[in-house]
């Protein structure tokens, strides 16, 4: 006779088991979704999964997120996106994944889920989708785990288990690929790399922001990487003001100074004008610091001035 506690305690990590499986997926309508193993390595079942569906559809995983209390999702009604931030009176819309606007990124100020119900603590995990069409990765985009979420009707493969180290990876190696029409995929690569909590993201974006192939995605890579902020951040982002061949990065840089604490950002910003060699970028360094009305900045202004 089997012993009764142990068929309870079974019982009980099979529950545990699966209920930690259902909480890594998506709140997601309109879709057929088909959970299975993520595999690993993760970027050669990803590119097997692909290559299998005959039609478009949709993969996705949950990974931790570096930032608990951003709010990825769709606010206001219909599928209108509108930028601020999460309050007690926010009307977060469904995010229809087949339109093709972004998501905005807003901070939970007051621990509200898009659902509109009350959450002291903002969810720790993020969901990664990608679209698949003709047998390739179409576009890539990035929600809230608690983001309601609406497939069109067409199919999602939902892998579980995924590392985020190999998320990480797998992402970077869509950045800059032949098929990349109109710097879609790199986009959302590079912001979802960006939003990884795994310390491999942060190594990644500085790879790309000093040696990416392609100037939009060193530029796009400099931008994420100043809402990270920190020493060695400011440091990169200084250098490829100096040192990138390509003058729409150098600006894009200047820009992602600005977007800094002030106190790293103004000196810098403040550096540039006074001394980069480019006039464009001068430039651009001059207008955004007019645009921090910070008062060191209102001295640099009438020093230049007074000359």
């Amino acid at each position: 006779m089997s012993n009764p506690f142990n068929v309870i305690g079974s019982a009980l990590v099979t529950a545990v088991v699966l209920g930690a499986a259902a909480a890594q997926q998506p709140r997601i309508e309109n879709a057929t979704v088909a959970a299975q193993p993520a595999g690993s390595p993760l970027s050669q079942s990803f590119r097997a999964l692909v290559a299998s569906q005959a039609d478009v559809a949709w993969i996705g995983y949950a990974v931790p997120v570096a930032d608990r209390e951003r709010v990825m999702c769709c606010f206001g009604s219909g599928n209108n996106y509108v930028s601020g931030s999460v309050s007690g009176n926010a009307c977060c819309g469904v995010c229809t994944l087949e339109n093709s606007s972004g998501t905005t990124i807003s901070s939970r100020t007051q621990g509200t889920t898009p659902s509109g119900a009350i959450k002291l603590e903002g969810s720790d995990q993020m969901v990664v989708l990608f679209r698949i069409a003709e047998r390739r990765v179409d576009r890539v985009r990035v929600f809230s785990e608690d983001c309601p979420l609406d497939a069109g009707g067409r199919p999602v493969k939902w892998l579980e288990n995924v590392r985020p180290a190999e998320s990480v990876s797998l992402l970077e190696s869509l950045i800059g690929t032949a098929s990349d029409v109109k710097d879609r995929i790199s986009n959302g690569a590079i912001m979802a790399i960006s939003l990884h909590a795994d310390p491999s993201a942060l190594d990644t974006l500085f790879r790309i922001a000093r040696t990416g192939k392609e100037p939009r995605s060193r530029g796009d890579a400099l931008f994420w990487l100043a809402q990270r902020a920190g020493d060695k951040v400011a440091a990169t982002i200084r250098e490829r003001v100096d040192q990138d061949p390509d003058t729409d990065v150098k600006k894009k840089a200047v820009f992602a100074l600005s977007q800094l604490p002030k106190d790293e950002g103004v000196p810098l910003l403040i550096q540039v004008a006074r001394s980069n060699a480019n006039p464009e970028v001068r430039r651009q360094a001059m207008f955004w610091l007019g645009q921090t009305k910070d008062p060191r900045a209102v001295e640099f202004f009438a020093e230049i001035l007074s000359k």
